[in-house]
């Protein structure tokens, strides 16, 4: 079976990648995982010749044989800057999406995002199998093109056409809709799971190092942080902070770590390989994420795999991950609520935490996130490879 994959994930030419395109985040290693699922899976994505300022230090390759890129035009922009600009790109591109989706058994959509809403057209119209991915936070509408995503899933979900929602609960996405479902994110693979627990770490009593990962932006919550820095330092002298990840904010909170007397402490490592935040999850103690919004945060189960509790805000999937055996839920998203929390986290029983982590962060692995997957559609689709 072949299947065509169409997103706005950004991606770049990389001559060392087998399959000559690389980009950032975990989107490579997941489309690497399903492609191990189809005799042929063909990546319809925007690609431009050179990866942005700062993205080639933290690129991942696509490394499939059985992959293969179909390059799109670049859309550039955001918000209505980009609306503006897609009726041209359409223009440039219906050949190219027409003849992928023509060529094709099935049809994998990650949403949100435009060129997955444009491949679920293009699916619907030639009748193809269909797996609609909604990656964003499924619990919260706040555009009318979420309510029209989510609209579209709960209708249209059962038979050849497969939907999951990116998140957990113990009650399904859409109670009305049993053939919409969860699926967990994953970004670690069972044989690159590292040896981790609370006897490779130096205990927090000799110094507490704390770490936050991903996109820098306000609602991510790195600037309570920052804020509850100087309390956590009262009571754990030494204490530091890495930062890491690139995004709007990042001026902002390297001025309010300044500000808050902790600049010192407070460590900017902008966007690093997926190897070094491994390799800084793994020397941390305590993974903090007061965040306001996701769907299923892949950096709170590698936390957890490399035996680091997590403190998190109880937003979306995280309180049905997080107890107080692996970390602790914030109260808010406020800096006392942080410090408090962080200090009960790592004074009050961290290795029997760390050593929990370890075990639950070890069932979210990028193999079983792909096994999961082909559970739903091999039923519904039938056969998936030739071999």
């Amino acid at each position: 079976m072949r299947l065509a994959v169409f997103s706005h994930k950004v991606c770049w030419v990389d001559a060392a990648s087998p399959a000559g395109h690389a980009t950032d985040g975990g989107f490579a290693k997941q489309m690497d995982a399903i492609a191990e699922l189809f005799d042929e899976t063909v990546v319809h994505v925007p690609v431009i010749a050179d990866p942005p300022a700062g993205a080639a230090s933290a690129q991942s390759p696509f490394l499939h044989d059985r992959l293969r890129i179909e390059p799109l035009p670049h859309l550039e922009g955001s918000g209505l800057r980009r609306r503006l600009r897609l009726p041209w790109w359409l223009i440039r591109s219906t050949g190219r999406l027409v003849s992928g989706v023509r060529r094709a058994d099935a049809v994998h959509t990650p949403i949100p995002g435009d060129i997955g809403t444009i491949g679920i057209v293009l699916a619907e119209a030639w009748r193809r199998p269909l797996l609609v991915r909604y990656c964003g936070n499924w619990l919260v509408e706040r555009t009318r093109a979420e309510r029209l995503w989510h609209w579209y899933m709960r209708r249209r979900a059962g038979g050849r056409r497969v939907m999951l929602a990116t998140g957990g609960a113990a009650d399904p996405p859409a109670p009305d809709t049993p053939a919409l479902t969860w699926i967990f994110s994953a970004s670690l693979r069972s044989d690159e799971l590292p040896a981790a627990g609370p006897d490779l770490k130096q205990s927090p009593s000799h110094g507490l190092r704390l770490i936050t990962v991903g996109r820098q932006e306000p609602y991510k919550g790195t600037g309570a942080i920052i804020d509850a820095m100087p309390q956590i330092r009262r009571e754990h002298p030494g204490a530091t902070l890495d930062v890491i990840g690139d995004g709007t904010a990042l001026d902002d909170f390297r001025m309010r770590a300044e500000a808050a007397g902790v600049g010192e402490a407070v460590a900017f490592h902008g966007l690093v390989h997926h190897d070094e935040v491994i390799a800084m999850l793994l020397r941390a103690h305590v993974f903090v994420f007061p965040t306001k919004s996701e769907g299923f945060p892949k950096v709170v189960a590698e936390a957890l795999a490399c035996g680091t509790p997590v403190v998190a805000s109880p937003v979306s999937v995280i309180p049905s991950i997080i107890d107080d055996s692996v970390g602790a839920l914030l109260a808010d998203d406020g800096p006392e609520a942080i410090a408090r929390a962080v200090g009960q986290v790592a004074d009050e029983g961290w290795p029997a935490r760390s050593e929990a982590a370890v075990g639950l962060g070890r069932t979210f692995t990028l193999d079983g996130w792909r096994d999961a997957i082909a559970a739903r559609i091999q039923p519904a689709w039938g056969r998936l490879r030739s071999d």
